[in-house]
């Protein structure tokens, strides 16, 4: 098979897949490791995958460089965002401090069923309202609002963050990589994230299986510092024990 042939084989497996380890693209290609990595390197370099540890993921979306409107987000893939919201609601216990990232899919979270004795912080002007509609024990973080994700951020924000130690935390990501963690379009929103999930015991991102794969501009922590919730796992992270298909 020539190089090109074997370009677009890859390329194709990348399209229908999303990402592909290199033990896959051998078997499918069959040809030899260091043949499967010399073609990655090119088609990495060429800019046509982003070869990650282990393998490659498609370009999709690519480097996503800034976060969409709220609104616009609150309408995709929401039937695989309410399944993994609710299975995390399920997870509060009645002693739990929790941190609720904000984000679409921890917006969905918040439901009737609740749990309405644990004490909530977050960083979302919407979370926190309909929380308190709730009637939960809800503490909002202070600081610099961010229209285009409700949320709360800057030096304020991380600095009254780091008073709390938090039993368990619910986040949002835009992009899952092996290679680069879980990435977030906005330095200042990472960082709140970052301080958030290093003061929190059990840390759970909450992922559509559309965001494996994707990268966006900044890493606010690497993919083995919390469990995943999704609704469907790739081929690509199959083998990674912290990642959890949701029912």
């Amino acid at each position: 098979m020539l190089a090109e042939e074997r370009f677009a084989k890859i390329l194709s497996i990348l399209e229908e897949e999303g990402a592909a380890e290199v033990s896959r693209l051998m078997e499918a290609l069959g040809t030899s490791e260091s043949t499967i990595r010399r073609d990655l390197n090119t088609l990495d370099a060429r800019g046509a995958l982003v070869k990650v540890h282990g393998g490659a993921v498609r370009i999709g979306g690519q480097y996503q460089t800034r976060d969409d409107e709220v609104d616009l987000r609150r309408e995709r893939n929401v039937s695989e965002k309410t399944k993994i919201a609710m299975y995390a609601a399920s997870l509060i216990g009645d002693d739990d401090v929790v941190y609720l990232d904000a984000g679409t899919t921890t917006d969905l979270m918040i439901q009737s069923s609740i749990n309405r004795k644990a004490l909530y912080v977050t960083n979302a002007v919407g979370h926190a309202k309909k929380l308190s509609t709730l009637g939960c024990r809800v503490y909002l973080l202070g600081g610099e609002f961010k229209g285009t994700t409700d949320a709360i951020v800057g030096e304020e924000a991380v600095v009254s963050v780091e008073k709390y130690n938090f039993t368990k935390g619910f986040f949002g990501a835009n992009g899952v990589t092996v290679e680069q963690g879980f990435t977030t379009p906005e330095p200042k929103e990472a960082l709140i994230k970052q301080r958030a999930m290093e003061h929190t015991k059990e840390a759970y991102v909450l992922v559509d299986s559309s965001k494996f794969g994707e990268i966006s501009t900044v890493t606010f922590s690497q993919m083995d510092r919390g469990i995943v919730l999704t609704d469907a796992i790739p081929k690509m992270f199959a083998s990674c024990k912290n990642v959890k298909e949701v029912e």
